[in-house]
């Protein structure tokens, strides 16, 4: 993908982030990393209007998003991380799951096994998914 990849209606690729407290970090540095490229990037916490929950704005994001990225920790395999995966797939959503380098991919949801990538730094995941994600290997 060149920068600035833009989806056949001619709008940036929106991705939405989805990711635990322990990776708070290190998804920000990811979502800077994609918006370099050019994507309109979504993490739920940016995402909150006023009078709105994070519930509503994750909801929200699900929704509008093309491409949804799940971080993934050895200890972030939780219902509400499943919950957010399973009904962005119910959405038909492409779905990729990040993980750490020597994670069992087996523990991944079934749609997710064969879409994930091996974190490395929020620059090289960012350009690795680009490259795969965005373009013909992974496009639903």
């Amino acid at each position: 993908m060149r920068e600035g990849e833009q989806t056949s209606m001619g709008t940036p690729t929106k991705v939405y982030i989805s990711y635990s407290r322990i990776d708070a970090k290190w998804a920000r540095a990811f979502a800077h990393s994609l918006r370099a490229l050019g994507l309109d990037v979504r993490l739920a916490s940016e995402q909150i209007r006023s009078g709105n929950t994070l519930l509503e704005a994750t909801e929200r994001s699900l929704r509008e998003s093309d491409l949804i990225v799940t971080l993934i920790n050895t200890n972030s395999l939780k219902p509400s991380l499943l919950f957010q995966a399973g009904a962005a797939w119910g959405l038909g959503k492409t779905i990729v799951g990040v993980v750490p380098d020597g994670f069992d991919v087996q523990q991944l949801p079934k749609f997710m096994v064969r879409r994930h990538l091996v974190k490395s730094t929020p620059e090289e995941t960012a350009a690795e998914l680009v490259s795969r994600a965005i373009g013909t290997t992974w496009a639903a």
